[in-house]
């Protein structure tokens, strides 16, 4: 079993060709090698969401769409724009930043440069950085830059803080850093479940993003129809629904369908992935933005399908929850993902910075629903400000909200879909649908609309 990569992701340089560039992002869409496993011991190998994709050199500074359109014939997108494209600013006006919340971000191995990279980051912007608190889960081994293992996840650790931060400056952020060791069948899940459990009961963190994933099929004992082996990592969010953590994680990058356990190779059929498919997680899937150098939309948000597409359909393992009732002429008998959705595509990526990599210190450009989930845990953070307490499980609230107008919820509907690798997928239609949720959202709307809603709830 693997766990599947939910993000995709493009670095390029200053000095680089434009062939150099497309062969980097054609190199996205497939999957970081897994290591060899006995045959009659199925294990997940923990691949983070921005792993294997082509490393130039970083480029010296970020530069414009118009620029990186010129140079590498895709959109590229920074925090200010994200600003207005979500409509932030006049929240940040009224003192709502995320101050006072705890967003916390699991990754194993994590990065030694984060705290240096954020800083650099929101100096770029003009953005008040923020102290990463690190906690170490287990015997997280020394970082070793020559590591592609270490790396991959490094560079998720850095997107993750950069977008969460981007979104919610004001909040603190909790990074925690897992060891990743074979247990119970599976690398690296277990690790990261005991660890949220853990800050779950000491009272840690409001939001919990995750930007990792595992095909529901790969895991043992799916063929036969016994999911227990999912189940039984359940327990961390099952302690979140309980002290009112709202838990997220990206739908994926592989559209309707995802991959097999070699990690190379995808299933030529509709397949979900987990934790994203739980029903105590709120599944954030992606969309592609088409925005001018302020933010400003040319164009409404279609499907994220470039190098990569966003995740959705519907589980194999668990039925239909009741808070999908009212939209079960689209998601049937099962569980459907994604629930919402924010930027994820790589034309249209987001200008990250890092420096963990000596050999490639600069600025990247990098998508994914990896970028998306921890986009989405700002606006919860921003929520729970300004609410004066958590909101929890918010996906009751935000399947009401997208019954009625002007409550924030921007629907996606100009008919792109999330077909990938020959799976058809799922088209952006009006209301909810498998490919972007019920939509994306204005947070100057959506923020007070869910926190009323999380009320009544």
């Amino acid at each position: 079993m693997h766990i599947a990569r939910t993000g995709r992701g493009v670095a390029a340089s200053a000095a680089a060709t434009a062939a150099l560039v497309a062969a980097a992002l054609a190199t996205t869409s497939q999957a970081g090698a897994t290591l060899a496993a006995p045959a009659a011991v199925p294990h997940t190998k923990a691949v983070p969401a921005v792993a294997g994709h082509t490393l130039v050199h970083g480029v010296a500074g970020p530069l414009s769409s118009e620029q990186c359109q010129a140079k590498w014939h895709i959109n590229c997108y920074n925090p200010l724009q994200y600003r207005t494209a979500y409509n932030l600013n006049p929240l940040y006006r009224k003192g709502i930043t995320g101050k006072g919340r705890t967003i916390v971000i699991v990754d194993s191995f994590g990065s030694p440069t984060v705290q240096h990279d954020l800083d650099v980051y929101s100096k770029q912007f003009g953005l008040p950085s923020t102290k990463v608190k690190v906690v170490k889960w287990g015997h997280v081994p020394a970082f070793d830059p020559k590591n592609s293992d270490m790396t991959g996840w490094a560079g998720e650790t850095t997107l993750d803080v950069e977008m969460a931060h981007a979104v919610a400056p004001g909040a603190k952020i909790v990074l925690v850093e897992t060891a990743v060791s074979e247990t119970e069948g599976t690398t690296g899940l277990p690790e990261m479940m005991s660890a949220e459990k853990h800050l779950i009961d000491q009272g840690v963190g409001d939001v919990i993003t995750q930007s990792f994933g595992a095909t529901e099929n790969t895991f043992p004992g799916f063929g036969r129809g016994d999911f227990s082996s999912i189940k039984k990592l359940r327990y961390a969010f099952q302690a979140a629904n309980r002290k009112h953590v709202t838990v997220l994680a990206s739908s994926g990058d592989g559209g309707a369908t995802d991959l097999k356990s070699d990690g190379k190779h995808y299933y030529d059929k509709r397949v979900n992935s987990w934790p994203s498919s739980d029903p105590l997680v709120t599944s954030i899937g992606g969309t592609q933005l088409h925005l001018n150098d302020k933010g400003d939309r040319v164009k409404p948000d279609s499907v994220y399908n470039d190098y990569g597409a966003g995740g959705g359909g519907q589980s194999h393992v668990f039925s239909r929850p009741a808070f999908q009732n009212g939209v079960k002429n689209v998601v049937g008998a099962r569980r459907g993902t994604p629930d919402v959705s924010m930027a994820a595509a790589v034309n249209g990526g987001a200008w990250i910075y890092s420096s963990y990599d000596p050999t490639a210190t600069g600025w990247d450009v990098t998508g994914g629903t990896s970028e998306a989930s921890p986009l989405f845990s700002g606006i919860v953070a921003l929520a729970d400000q300004a609410a004066g307490h958590r909101l929890g499980n918010i996906n009751e609230a935000l399947y009401s909200l997208s019954k009625h107008r002007n409550t924030g919820i921007v629907d996606v509907n100009d008919g792109t879909d999330n077909s990938y690798e020959h799976v058809t997928g799922y088209k952006a239609v009006k209301g909810y649908d498998m490919a972007t949720g019920v939509g994306t959202v204005d947070a100057l709307r959506f923020v007070p609309a869910l926190v009323k809603a999380s009320h009544r709830g």
